[in-house]
């Protein structure tokens, strides 16, 4: 017996494997996604095109590997987003804090679509309120005002967070509270 209590305490082996999550990521074309994205998996930042399909990234944490499917924000597009919900853990919006008047109403009408979908009104969602670097940019409190995120997002689990590429550190910790969310979801007693 004390040589298994001495085995535990010494010989440890491989660290256990880190938890995988499936995202999806969404916003309107030109609120930073890809760049937030690539920045995360410390790729080049340079020649850096808007998503017209999907793609899927590895973001690596210390904790945790989260798949993120992100999907194109065109117009075209949007119409298809639900067509890729089926499995995701977790929900990553980027809005462009600085967008125009009409662009932060389309971006509203996408956000409310999302949090009420059947597929993903569960899930834990970060809301980034991007280009926080930009002079027009609202704070996080003018589109949590503007977005009605207090009432429609009642009862679920949200985390609305400003950031810009000038900060990763800032994205970094707003992903860190994502996973957080995640992993108490895992312990949830509904999904044993």
């Amino acid at each position: 017996m004390d040589y298994l209590c001495f085995r535990a305490l010494c010989c440890k082996g491989p660290p256990p494997p880190r938890p995988e999550y499936d995202l999806v990521c969404i916003g309107l074309s030109g609120s930073g996604k890809t760049s937030l994205l690539s920045q995360l998996c410390s790729e080049s930042a340079e020649n850096i095109v808007s998503t017209t399909g999907f793609s899927i990234k590895a973001v690596p944490f210390q904790n945790a590997i989260l798949n993120v499917k992100e999907l194109g924000g065109a117009d075209n597009i949007r119409k298809y987003w639900s067509r890729y919900y089926q499995g995701s853990q977790g929900v990553i919006f980027v809005l462009d804090s600085a967008s125009s008047e009409d662009d932060l109403e389309t971006a509203r009408n996408e956000l409310h679509s999302a949090l009420q979908h059947p597929q993903l009104c569960t899930l834990p969602f970060l809301i980034l309120a991007n280009h926080q670097d930009k002079p027009a940019a609202r704070s996080v409190q003018e589109i949590k005002k503007y977005f009605e995120l207090e009432p429609l997002a009642r009862g679920k689990r949200w985390i609305l967070k400003p950031c810009s590429l000038d900060d990763m550190e800032a994205v970094k910790d707003s992903f860190s509270l994502l996973i957080n969310l995640l992993e108490e979801r895992d312990f949830e007693p509904s999904r044993m």
